[in-house]
């Protein structure tokens, strides 16, 4: 795995000047958003979105660089997939452009309001966070919602998207930054620390005063690294060791395709499922034939006792561990155990989940409040593939990354998250005795 920074990092006292400089360039290129409208923003979305399409053929080129190191440096199959920038995925981001673009402008919003007794108005609105800074890996597609969501909410972005997708970032970043000067705005809103390696994480983690916060997405030593280390507020997205429940009452037949598409559909990501769970009562006819399509799809399977003695040759099925329990795969892997009970689930979860989604497959209005009611995670599906936690799935356009902490947000942070509040007060000259 990728690992875009590291407190071990050399941060000598240039680079920590040089990365503080970018920061105050961010800080005074947001002042340009701060009054700018909402049409101002969105035709500056909508010309980001139509430069995508039209460089499409130079992206999938320096993507192509980026590729080739990857395989050579042995990144995994996931990372692969996360990395690689396809005409059609440029496609995608650029229709999630347009989706941002359409999403209403949370700045200025009221968000409470009230006269006290004395005659005082207090109103809380919405406004921007200022600079955001964004440490990430092998995600290149993040480059560009970062700076959508940024934008949309009136802030600066300063991105650290690691050695792995070196190229296709500096491509992006210089097609977003020609845009930028296009549309009147200051190349600075968006900005790369990218050229100074992983020391230049390190540097934006200590630009407390300039950056305003900061997101980790990628693996956990990455996200805990800097959750640990930074000397600037974090907004801590999650690794995803996601559950999948199939209750007694499950109808079997939805059951199935939910936990290959939650499994398969796209390995290498956060909302995909990593433990199967089963209730006994249907083990015995549903995990002989989960066992049949997942491996013929070519997931390798770590799995407890009774799943092993359900299936044909079960003997040769890896047997899972806790560390399989506690793991976030990324992989074609998936543990699998049966439970006697929804309880059992449910403390099972409690004990190795990473608070990112969870899912219960049931027909049982008593066992999906339950879990509902019993689970603490950002999501929780009932009935659904876990792979519909996503800030495009949800209607937020873009998103930012999957909080999995409690504090400001929670879940896909899409543009609200982006902003925080003030408060107007108007009198007519009161004073407090």
């Amino acid at each position: 795995m990728t690992n875009t920074t590291t407190p071990d990092a050399a941060l000598d006292a240039s680079t920590e000047s040089e990365v503080r400089d970018i920061a105050k360039r961010a800080k005074v290129a947001a002042r340009s958003l701060q009054n700018a409208t909402s049409t101002t923003k969105n035709a500056l979305l909508e010309a980001i979105a139509s430069a995508l399409i039209d460089n499409a053929a130079e992206i999938v080129t320096a993507n192509a660089e980026d590729m080739a190191r990857g395989r050579e440096r042995g990144l995994t199959e996931g990372l692969l997939d996360r990395l690689e920038l396809t005409v059609p995925r440029i496609d995608g981001i650029a229709a999630a452009l347009h989706e941002v673009a359409t999403l209403p402008d949370p700045v200025g919003e009221i968000v409470r309001g009230s006269t006290l007794a004395n005659g005082l108005k207090l109103k809380q609105i919405r406004v921007p966070m200022g600079v955001v800074g964004m440490i990430y890996e092998a995600r290149p597609n993040v480059t560009v919602d970062a700076a959508a969501l940024a934008l949309k909410s009136g802030n600066a972005v300063i991105l650290r998207g690691g050695s792995a997708a070196l190229e296709s970032n500096r491509k992006l970043v210089q097609i977003i930054g020609d845009t930028l000067e296009a549309q009147g705005l200051p190349r600075d809103l968006v900005q790369t620390v990218d050229d100074y390696g992983r020391a230049g994480g390190v540097a934006l983690m200590r630009a407390r005063g300039l950056v305003d916060v900061l997101v980790p997405r990628g693996g956990a030593a990455l996200i805990q690294t800097v959750v640990t280390e930074s000397q600037v507020p974090v907004i801590e997205t999650g690794v995803g060791n996601v559950h999948i429940f199939v209750d007694a009452s499950a109808d079997l037949e939805k059951a199935l395709p939910i936990v290959m598409n939650a499994k398969t559909q796209r390995v290498g990501v956060c909302n995909a499922a990593e433990t199967l769970l089963v209730h006994e009562d249907v083990a015995e006819e549903f995990i002989p034939r989960a066992y049949a399509a997942l491996t013929e799809s070519g997931v390798n399977l770590h799995a407890d006792d009774a799943t092993r003695n359900l299936v044909p040759g079960g003997a040769a099925i890896a047997a899972a561990t806790d560390t399989d329990w506690e793991t976030e795969y990324l992989s074609m892997d998936l543990a699998i155990k049966v439970v006697a009970s929804i309880d059992e689930a449910i403390e099972h979860i409690r004990t190795y989940t990473s608070g990112h989604t969870e899912a219960i497959l049931t027909e049982s209005l008593a066992s999906s409040e339950q879990f509902v009611d019993e689970i603490d995670a950002a999501a929780i599906m009932v009935n659904a593939s876990t792979r519909f936690t996503d800030g495009g799935m949800f209607g937020l356009g873009a998103e930012l990354g999957i909080s999995t902490q409690k504090l400001h947000a929670r879940g896909p942070m899409g543009i609200t998250e982006l902003t925080t509040t003030k408060w107007i007060v108007n009198g007519q000259g009161q004073v407090r005795h």
